[in-house]
Parts: C-alpha cells; structure tokens; sequence
C-alpha cells in the first residue's frame, strides 16, 4: 500500500490539536502532533514531514522559528501557518520566512482541509519536477540515457570496440535503440568525420540489393544510362549501418563476406574492382544462431561479424532506467507540443514499471507521448495510459496495492448462477479495492467513487 503523506502539527492548544489531528488522519494522513517548538524541533530532525502545520504564537518561540530546521531536506516540506491573531503584517512576515500559506482561527474545517491538500499536492509536483530535473541532468552517453549497471557496461564496450576497425554485429530487441549504439560506434571512432550511412536491408527489394550496395556500370541493365555509385562507395572513408542484417538474401550475403574479407566491390556490369576503406555495423532483432542453423543465414558471416559483438539490453533490464527515459520523453514532448505536462501520478508510473514493455524504449517513447497528448491536467493518470498497460501491469501490482484478486467479480464470471456474489458484496469489495489504490485517502476515495466523504464513511461503517 502507498505509504500516506506526513503531516507534523504543532498546536499549544489541546483541544483544537486534537480536533485537528482527527480530521487529518481522517482524510488519511498520517499525523504526528505536539505542544511547543521545542518539541516539534525534535520532530523535524527526527522524521521531516511532508507538511509543517505550526501555530505562529507557541510557548517559549515562535512557529516560525521552526523553518531554519527545514532547510537541510532535498525536497521542502510545505509549510501552514496558523494564528488567532492573524494581520497583513503578520501573513507577509510567514510567507517571506517561507511559510506556503496563512490560516486565521477560528478554522473553517473544510477550507482547512483543502488548504492542507492544495499544499501537499503542490510539494508533491515540486517533487516530481525535481525528480525529472534530476533525471535529465544524469550525462547521456552519445545520445543514450542510461545509467544502469547493464548500460554502463553496454557503454564500456562501445568504448572499446570504436577504437578497433573490423566489422560490428549489434543484436537486441525491437526497440532497443541499435541504431543509436551503431552511431555511438561511429561517433566514438577515428572515423567520426567521414560519412555516416544507414540502410534497412528489410526495406530494399531482392532485385536491386546489390545495384543498392555495390552501384553499377552504365548500361548495366535496363534503365542503367549512367555510372551510379553504390552504399559502400558512398560510405568511404567513414561508416555503414546494415539494419535488419537478417533480412538479407543468402546471395548477397556471400558478396558481403568477400567485400568484409578484401574490402573490395565490384559494381554491377563493371569489370573492375574498387577499393574502400569501409567500416560496417550490422544490426539485427533476429537470433543469428538459430538462424545459421535453419540455413537461413550463412555461417562463415556470422563468424565473421561475431568477431566485435554488442547485446543491447531489453528495457525490462535496465532498473531505474525507464524513469531516466520517461522524463527525458515527456520533457521532449512538452518542448515540441509547447505543453506544461510535470509528470505521472504514483500509480501511472507504477503501471510503467510493472509492465513489461515487449517493444522496449520505442514503445515506452510512444506510451508517454500518448498519455501526454491525453491528458488535461498536470499530471498523468493510469487512464490516459494505453489499455494494454493496464490490463498486464495490473496484475503484477496487486501485491504492492494490497489489491486481491476480486472473488466477487471471479463469481460474477462464473457459470454457475447460485455462486454468484451478491450486489452488495461487489459494492464492498470494490470500495476495498479504490481505498488500497488510493493509500486510504478518503478524500480522493469519495471522488473516484462518486460518493460524499460522509456516505463513504457509513458505507465502511
């Protein structure tokens, strides 16, 4: 269950801290309360609150002279300060001292309330803005977020390899961002100022691979008027990507070898061979091995582009990784869209970390950028999440939320009539449910259910 938000109350009057604290562990805050500065300094350095709420006039200080101890936190609490003698004067001194807002007794207790959660929602956005502040401050690796321990070796090895000058084999998911490990190759190289060329060996048909690859002769054939020179030409000197390696045909690829082997083409109709000075990544989602086995990809260039192999990891690999990529995305998408979107709510970004993304970063990009562009308020929530999110991440949350499997609704699915639940249990068991997501904010409880806190309440009674 999420962990309720921390208030620290400091009141010299027992009865209205009393009745304070009641109301506030009532919305589901968890509330520590004292009598004096003294006290509640002992509190702050002991467990700083997400909320401050201090009488200004105490016994022996000030509630403002509490605000010093709270400048040692990476995140500062709000602050609410409370007084029978409110002024302008008075109002402006808190709020210049730091305080976030100023309430005069006596206390409305609904305004109260809302005060108290305007606040702690405002320090909560300040708290995710930090925190993808701080995501995106994290260096980036030519291009790639990522500080995970399989990264970072991911980043050791490209390191290593760019400094060699044979050919790559880059392997991994779909999605896992290849063709930004075969820039880095190329970037980190001595032949970072020479030409950088990709193809996709899926997107080229069979027939003109190799006028593609290798150019061709004027006259070559049909429609050959003049001299064309190929990919591998055009790439001397620097270096060529082979997207989808596995796609290509078993005949060029023997002509692959020999140019891998001699570093020579032969364009087609031409009777002369040229020599290159070519580096190539081949990038491929494709299992090689399997695929040398079922003769669907030739053995002797597997071997021999196995020589420099690289393994990007699965987004489900990477750790804290995926929270780096969802701030850099939304930061993204905010600067082209012009939009001010701070962040995922607790349970949006749960269900991103639960799910286990088959399409790896280009689906995450896509789910964030999705979810942005449904949104209206600053913060996305589990609904504007694409369906499949939810429905697979679900499950493996249920543990965390304290949310079983529903007896009721496995009764509703059930064939037999007499096993059905009642209506009235569904109604329990879903108000469980919408308590435990919501960490038994009351509140919050009442609005998704479309209910008053006070029928909430009798309902639980």
């Amino acid at each position: 269950m999420k962990e309720a938000q921390y208030i620290l109350l400091v009141e010299d009057d027992s009865g209205l801290r009393e009745l304070l604290q009641e109301e506030l562990e009532a919305e589901g805050y968890s509330v520590t309360a004292c009598g004096d500065a003294e006290q509640g300094l002992a509190l702050l350095q002991r467990h700083p609150p997400d909320l401050l709420i201090s009488d200004l006039r105490l016994p022996g200080a000030n509630g403002l002279s509490l605000l010093p101890a709270l400048s040692g936190n990476d995140i500062l609490p709000a602050v609410l300060i409370i007084t029978a003698f409110g002024s302008v004067q008075q109002a402006v001194k808190a709020l210049q001292a730091g305080a976030d807002d100023f309430l005069t007794k006596p206390l409305e207790m609904d305004h109260f309330l809302l005060t108290v959660a305007k606040l702690l929602e405002n320090r909560r956005l300040r708290s995710e803005v930090q925190h993808y502040r701080s995501l995106l401050a994290i260096e980036q690796f030519n291009g790639i977020i990522g500080q995970s321990s399989a990264m970072a070796q991911l980043f050791h090895q490209i390191r290593q390899i760019a400094s060699a000058d044979g050919p790559v084999l880059v392997q991994g998911e779909s999605g896992t961002g290849k063709e930004l490990v075969a820039r880095a190759l190329h970037d980190q190289s001595a032949r970072s100022q020479g030409p950088y060329m990709v193809v996709n060996c899926g997107g080229i048909p069979s027939e003109l691979m190799e006028s593609e690859f290798f150019g061709h002769a004027a006259g070559a054939f049909t429609g050959a008027r003049t001299q064309r020179a190929g990919l591998f030409q055009q790439a001397n000197g620097g270096t060529l990507l082979l997207d989808e390696l596995g796609e290509m045909p078993l005949t060029l690829q023997a002509k692959l070898l020999r140019v891998l082997q001699d570093g020579k083409v032969r364009p087609v109709g031409s009777d002369h061979e040229i020599q290159l000075d070519v580096r190539i990544i081949a990038a491929t989602n494709r299992n090689l091995t399997e695929a040398v086995s079922d003769g669907s990809f030739r053995e002797d260039l597997f071997y021999r582009l196995e020589t420099f192999a690289l393994q990007v990891p699965p987004l489900r690999a990477r750790g804290d990784d995926i929270q780096r990529l969802i701030g850099f995305f939304l930061t993204q998408f905010n600067a082209r869209q012009q939009r001010h979107v701070k962040g995922f709510s607790d349970e949006a970004l749960a269900l991103l970390q639960a799910y286990p993304f088959p399409g790896n970063v280009r689906e995450l990009q896509n789910a964030v950028e999705r979810a942005a562009t449904f949104t209206d308020s600053p913060l996305i929530e589990p609904h504007h999440l694409p369906q499949r999110i939810c429905q697979q991440a679900e499950p493996a949350l249920s543990g965390e939320f304290g949310v079983l499997e529903s007896s009721a609704a496995q009764a509703v699915c059930d064939e037999d009539v007499d096993s059905m639940a009642t209506l009235e249990t569904i109604q329990r068991e879903y108000i469980h449910r919408v308590l435990a997501a919501t960490g038994n904010n009351k509140r919050r409880a009442a609005d998704i259910l479309g209910i008053t806190r006070r029928t909430l309440y009798r309902w639980i009674e």
